[in-house]
């Protein structure tokens, strides 16, 4: 069971430190001593940043209330934690980059043998590449996703999988796009790519009684609403996050995936998380995710 904590309304909310989740999330906390933007009352949000995969590592253990995992890691905790409607990061044509020092095709890698770096073994990204390569004898070296690109560079690796800002920067690095992985999985499936999940603890209810998941909910939803209706002051929170990126190059990884997509999957984002799930699982790459459910937020006033 997930510890007890000393302000029962508190509400722990882990995400990415990256400008965009900086970006939709920053509406429902205090900063520098004023009010969170969106109200958030009687719950208080406190951030938690930690890069995806220590995130998904951490979902195993349940201790977050709210947390941001990779769509991948999912079934291994769906037990646990449901999916928010809202929150999501898809990849509609784009999404992770696998790239190479020189020009070679992914079928080429997937025939030979090379070094591949990842950013994680629970991550949708090396999932996406998994389907992506087939049977292969590649060797799969799982590095911290700012790290990646600087392997590949360096001669330490053969190719790696290139995620966040990364995938706007690659060439800067003199690296070569091998496939867009998040173009490709569009192309085969007709869906995006889930790519990062928001996802609530399923014993809030009992918490905090019957209607809070959705009502938590709601709150998300508004959070990224005023973020994209408030962008200059989003993007002032992004680029705390950006990691050397440009002002416009933020706004620019931002407008990839903070969207209508974030908002909510509506009917085509849910089918793609169970088409690629699906295929995941069919391709003993993840188990079987099961049947899935989509939280819906509380209509205003309800609850």
């Amino acid at each position: 069971m997930a510890p007890t904590t000393t302000d029962p309304n508190r509400i722990r909310i882990g995400y990415s430190p990256d400008p965009d989740d900086a970006f939709m999330w920053w509406p429902l906390l205090a900063v520098d001593d004023a009010p969170p933007a969106v109200d958030t009352a009687p719950f208080r949000f406190v951030a938690v940043t930690q890069d995806i995969e220590t995130l998904n590592e951490r979902s195993v253990r349940g201790d977050l209330e709210i947390t941001a995992m990779s769509c991948a890691q999912y079934p291994h905790v769906a037990s646990r934690y449901a999916i928010t409607a809202c929150g999501a990061s898809m990849g509609d044509a784009y999404g992770p980059k696998l790239v190479a020092r020189t020009p070679i095709s992914a079928d080429a890698l997937a025939a030979g043998t090379p070094t591949i770096a990842i950013p994680g073994q629970r991550t949708s990204a090396f999932a996406a590449l998994r389907l992506r390569l087939g049977p292969t004898r590649a060797r799969f070296v799982a590095l911290a996703f700012d790290r990646v690109m600087e392997a590949v560079v360096g001669g330490e690796v053969d190719a790696g999988v290139i995620i966040h800002e990364g995938q706007l920067t690659f060439r800067d690095a003199g690296l070569h796009l091998v496939e867009d992985l998040g173009a490709w999985w569009t192309a085969r499936s007709g869906g995006p790519l889930p790519l990062g999940i928001n996802t609530i603890r399923r014993d809030l209810d009992d918490r905090h009684g019957p209607g809070t998941i959705e009502r938590l909910t709601a709150m998300l939803r508004r959070s990224v609403e005023h973020a994209l209706a408030h962008r200059e002051e989003g993007l002032r929170h992004a680029l705390v996050h950006a990691r050397g990126l440009s002002r416009d190059l933020a706004d620019e990884f931002v407008g990839l995936y903070v969207n209508a997509w974030t908002l909510d999957f509506g009917p085509r984002g849910r089918a793609a998380v169970e088409a690629f799930l699906n295929a995941a699982a069919d391709a003993g790459i993840l188990p079987d995710p099961g049947p899935l459910s989509f939280i819906e937020p509380a209509a205003a006033g309800g609850g």
